[in-house]
């Protein structure tokens, strides 16, 4: 599992599966040290990667590339697609003509509990990469994101 040294809320260095195996967890700043870190050997003997909060690194669509079509790797990637304005976030669209299978994944309006497509941020910080969780962040349906007056009087 690879995820962003951007994002420091985690110090996850390994990952357990569902059957207690336990594989190993970076933080990278960028994809393709990934070989260079795990070792010639070692990443010819696996099969999957795994990347998390995708939208931080520049060289996704590059690194999806050679290990998917080159490397013969399954790349199972997690990311935002937009960010907080509903805008583009990062490199994560750019790799769906790549991809063999996509499943966008939602949460529940924290409002009224119909699936949320959208994130409202509960802060009036407006730069796009802002690193947090609940206390700065939560998943609204269409109808609440739209009438984010509602939001900012509940959320507040």
């Amino acid at each position: 599992m690879i995820k962003s040294s951007k994002d420091t809320r985690y110090a996850i260095d390994s990952v357990v599966t569902h059957d207690g195996t336990k594989h190993p967890c970076w933080a990278l700043s960028d994809l393709m040290s990934f070989k260079q870190n795990l070792g010639e050997e070692a990443y010819e003997k696996i099969d999957v990667i795994g990347i998390d909060e995708a939208q931080f690194f520049d060289d996704l669509y590059d690194f999806c590339c050679k290990a998917a079509d080159h490397d013969g790797k399954t790349v199972i990637v997690a990311g935002l697609d937009g960010d907080y304005l509903r805008r583009n976030f990062g490199p994560v669209l750019d790799i769906i003509p790549l991809a063999d299978t996509i499943t966008k994944l939602t949460a529940r309006c924290e409002l009224c509990g119909k699936r949320a497509h959208f994130t409202f941020r509960k802060t009036s910080e407006t730069k796009t990469e802002l690193i947090g969780g609940a206390d700065m962040y939560m998943p609204v349906c269409r109808q609440h994101y739209v009438n984010g007056h509602v939001v900012k009087k509940t959320a507040a």
